[in-house]
């Protein structure tokens, strides 16, 4: 079959590498994808953002499947698009995707099916939300309520901290994302995430993964979009898993469905873990970044056919096949990153790095110049691998990195630190 990958960041290269694998893949292409999915893919182009565009596209390109990966195209409503074309899709409708791209609803479906999660109140206006934060107290977090591509969540220790994060978003730090605010109660435990495909109806639980956030060792320094990654995650148990599934992530689903708004594809809950229990902090309506590369890397070629059983609606038939293995991504960012960064920095010693089921280097921000990788974003690299332990991975991973040769790029030495 002839399939479409929307996307250009690591994500998107490891969703192509396990597609890529499964022998129903007659021919893939992503849009715009990078200089490292264009190694083993077609790249296109196009403005993803634009539903119709998309369309025409799939149509001149005789596309079967569509897998829909960031969050950007399916707030702007693409799988209704393509879904109204009779095109198969994987991915949620807008009105679905405002799990992610709404903070203030997902809290309201959590009220309404009465899933665990923080406290929350929401304001558009600046002296009530600063009021609310006095009448609390720090630690507390502050949320722009819409998509602001991972940098809209301020966890403030202290209320002064609290207070500038309220005018920063109310004050248009980002964009219309920031139209309105959501205050929510500190929590504080062990956090991990639940990747669950669901056809709106069945709900199959596809992984497990827990990823670092700052970007310094030890995790210190400011937060980031994911400075690493490594899957399974030892705080999520069975036990765990079954709770959340059970009073979390079905009721959300059958709530959804109740609103006469299915959600279809793949929902990110991303966990707070204490005394055995989990609450919801957020959901995501795609793969996270970097924890896709974990996943895919031990998911492989099945990967498609799950992904197919979702958008086909026989979710009902599909099984996971785990091997009793690890994962672990470290991501090599730009230098300076997440403040402001350079591009163009050509990154040598790519050729040297083995790429096979158990390495694997995906791509995030790069760019083919002058027939040179360079680099063309904050987080550049997603240097990922596979082992019998998490320790194996862990030194498999590291070593890969030893032999790339980039100045101008960092990571994290301690990528899985918690666990090990």
């Amino acid at each position: 079959m002839n399939i479409l990958i929307l996307g250009s960041g690591g994500r998107e290269h490891a969703l192509a590498w396990a597609v890529k694998q499964n022998p129903k893949t007659d021919r893939l292409i992503v849009a715009p994808g990078n200089a490292g999915i264009a190694q083993l893919a077609e790249c296109a182009d196009i403005d993803i953002l634009d539903g119709s565009t998309v369309v025409t596209f799939c149509e001149e390109n005789a596309i079967d499947f569509v897998i829909i990966g960031p969050e950007a195209p399916l707030a702007a409503g693409v799988a209704d698009a393509t879904r109204a074309a009779g095109l198969l899709t994987f991915g949620p409708s807008a009105a679905a995707a405002r799990l992610e791209a709404s903070k203030r609803f997902t809290k309201e479906i959590c009220d309404a099916c009465a899933a665990p999660t923080a406290a929350w109140a929401r304001f558009s206006d600046a002296a009530p939300a600063k009021d609310y934060i006095r009448a609390q107290g720090a630690p507390i977090v502050v949320k722009a309520d819409g998509l602001a591509a991972g940098k809209g969540v301020i966890v403030a220790m202290t209320e002064t901290e609290a207070l500038v994060a309220i005018d920063d978003i109310l004050g248009g730090a980002f964009g219309e994302a920031g139209a309105e605010v959501v205050i929510e109660e500190f929590m504080d435990g062990e956090e991990a995430s639940l990747f669950i495909l669901t056809d709106g109806t069945n709900a199959l639980p596809v992984g497990t993964a827990q990823d670092h956030k700052r970007v310094g060792d030890g995790d210190t320094g400011p937060n980031t979009g994911g400075m690493g990654a490594y899957s399974p995650a030892p705080f999520l148990t069975p036990e765990i898993e079954a709770q959340a599934m059970a009073e979390i992530v079905l009721p959300t689903i059958r709530e959804m469905a109740r609103r006469g708004t299915p959600y279809q594809g793949v929902l990110y809950a991303g966990l707070m873990i204490k005394d055995g229990r989990a609450r919801l902090v957020e959901y995501n309506a795609r793969f996270g970044d970097p924890e896709t590369q974990v996943l895919m890397m031990r998911l492989g070629a099945q990967a498609l056919d799950l992904l197919l059983a979702t958008a086909e609606g026989r979710l009902s038939e599909a099984k996971v096949h785990w091997a009793a293995d690890h994962a672990l991504t470290v991501v090599m960012a730009a230098r300076g990153y997440p403040g402001p960064y350079a591009k163009g920095s050509v990154i040598n010693g790519l050729d040297r790095m083995p790429e096979d089921s158990r390495h694997m280097v995906f791509h995030a921000g790069t760019a083919l110049k002058d027939g040179l990788v360079t680099a063309n974003g904050g987080r550049v690299l997603a240097i990922t691998a596979r082992g019998a332990t998490l320790e194996e991975a862990h030194h498999r991973a590291y070593s890969m990195i030893d032999l790339l040769d980039w100045p101008d790029g960092f990571s994290r030495s301690d990528i899985g630190w918690r666990a090990l």
